[in-house]
């Protein structure tokens, strides 16, 4: 990563010129504390339309460096072409969700060489990694954490303290480039629907400065809210073009056989009820009218 050098209690703002095929000018921000200490790599935006995580981000990036012992890159938003066509889970230069193409390719897509760039100049260096999300437009969300299963991951996600906390995520994403760079990493989700609710934002902002604190980074000990483990991640997705109504409420503890909401066939009228496989607590929503063949209808963390 190349930007202007930052003195000691410091800070820096700017964009990156990159040519990932096309070119694309990347904010970035830096705060430079005054005593030497861990790099910390904090991303927002991956999905652009995720806004409580870039304004969390921008917030975190008015961090007083005379409070902090170590550097903050800071990557508000990290997939500018998504960020401004407000595009929905992909970015439109490719049609690729770029969390689920990391490590990325330097030969490859828009979104695979953004990929690439991150994971090659930004991830490989860093100390630790905080990837914030924030529910996509059409998505309404109980806030959670997703990390790695490691030692390391798992006490960053307690120090976070969203409510809800799961090990172990695909290939392809944020969390699985920072693991193959042996760097632990959380990602936080909070916020949704095209919004940045003060809470929401609240939430990222005080798990992020938590961790920092865990790591050394800023004065004090973390003292998180309890964090609540939970085992796999069950997605269930729409098998027709439909309108899909929602009927539970995210955050609900849900059993098995639950009634989550009623797809509507497009063409027909015909309606499937879509009832929980498992008993857990539902994490994510998709809230909109429309629904594709594919699309994700709910997310449920396993009790």
């Amino acid at each position: 990563m190349k930007t202007d050098p930052v003195l000691p209690e410091h800070t820096a703002a700017g964009l990156l010129q990159l040519d990932l095929g096309l070119p694309v000018d990347l904010p970035y921000r830096v705060v430079r504390g005054q005593q030497e200490g861990p790099l910390l790599v904090i991303s927002a935006g991956v999905h652009g339309a995720e806004y409580a995580s870039i304004e969390a981000a921008l917030r975190l990036a008015q961090l007083d460096p005379a409070e902090l012992k170590g550097t903050l890159w800071i990557f508000p938003v990290l997939n500018p072409p998504s960020f401004f066509a407000r595009s929905i889970y992909v970015n439109p230069i490719d049609g690729k969700n770029l969390n689920r193409v990391f490590p990325g390719r330097s030969d490859g897509s828009f979104s695979e060489q953004l990929a690439d760039w991150f994971t090659r100049e930004v991830l490989s260096r860093a100390d630790a990694y905080i990837d914030l999300h924030g529910g996509d437009l059409i998505e309404a969300l109980e806030p959670f954490v997703l990390v790695q299963s490691t030692p390391a991951s798992r006490q960053m996600a307690e120090h976070f303290g969203l409510p809800y906390a799961l090990t172990g995520w695909g290939e392809g994403t944020t969390l699985s480039a920072a693991a193959a760079c042996g760097v632990p990493a959380v990602l936080a989700e909070a916020g949704g629907q095209g919004l940045w609710p003060p809470e929401a934002v609240r939430l990222l902002i005080e798990g992020s400065r938590r961790v920092m604190q865990g790591l050394g980074m800023l004065p004090g000990e973390p003292q998180p809210p309890r964090v609540t483990w939970l085992g796999s991640f069950v997605w269930l997705r729409s098998t027709r073009r439909a309108f899909w109504r929602l009927k539970a409420q995210v955050g609900s503890h849900l059993e098995a056989g639950a009634l989550l909401g009623v797809l509507e066939d497009f063409a027909t009228g015909e309606v499937e009820e879509i009832s929980s496989p498992v008993r857990g607590v539902l994490l994510f929503a998709v809230s909109s009218l429309a629904m594709n063949p594919g699309d994700p209808l709910v997310g449920i963390g396993t009790a």
